[in-house]
């Protein structure tokens, strides 16, 4: 499982293990956080297409799903 710090997702880049759409290079383009520090909103978006989806954070931790950095 990967080690993720929220403070650092925004602009995390992402690989998509299993690409769907042709859709395999994500950016973390938008985080809100609330006054505890917890994200409470993570929007990815996806490089070739530039289609933005909301996503739990802590989903990215999945490693059957998504692999930090571009690859």
């Amino acid at each position: 499982m990967h080690k993720i710090n929220p403070k650092k997702l925004l602009n995390s880049k992402w690989t998509a293990v299993s690409p769907k759409h042709k859709e395999k290079h994500f950016m973390v383009t938008d985080v809100e956080f609330d006054e505890e520090g917890q994200v409470l909103h993570c929007i990815i978006e996806a490089v070739l297409t530039k289609r933005a989806v909301e996503i739990q954070w802590f989903d990215l931790k999945d490693e059957q799903e998504w692999s930090f950095g571009w690859r």
